[in-house]
């Protein structure tokens, strides 16, 4: 029932491709601008990862959601008197899989070091 009616209202020259690659997209972006910042320590990194993770799972479309934080990165970053720090991009490693009927994205978030940019991008499309 939802499903059709989303498909009902999207004009007709936009594919489940396309409609796919936004959810990626949109998720994706979601999440980087809603943790980034979060406070972040040795003791909760699990519990950051699961909170992200589990906040991408329950929007339409997510097919499978997994995040991953640099616990190098939070040692190397941790203030010395009071042993947290903060998420940034450089931190995070997300794979997500978005299905939006029969097209699949694969897309991910990860620090490229060339760029030293966290980059998000389609990995693949299956259609």
């Amino acid at each position: 029932m939802v499903r059709e009616e989303i498909n009902k209202n999207i004009n007709g020259n936009i594919t489940d491709r396309d409609n796919a690659l936004f959810e990626a997209g949109i998720k994706l972006g979601a999440l980087y601008h809603q943790f980034i910042g979060t406070p972040l320590s040795l003791e909760n990194k699990i519990a950051v990862e699961s909170a992200i993770q589990k906040s991408i799972s329950v929007q339409p479309f997510a097919e499978n959601v997994s995040v991953k934080i640099n616990e190098k990165m939070i040692e190397e970053e941790l203030n010395s008197t009071f042993k947290y720090t903060e998420l940034s991009g450089k931190m995070l490693d997300v794979k997500l899989v978005v299905r939006y009927n029969s097209v699949r994205v694969f897309a991910s978030l990860q620090f490229d070091e060339k760029l030293n940019y966290p980059l998000m991008k389609v990995d693949q499309v299956e259609e």
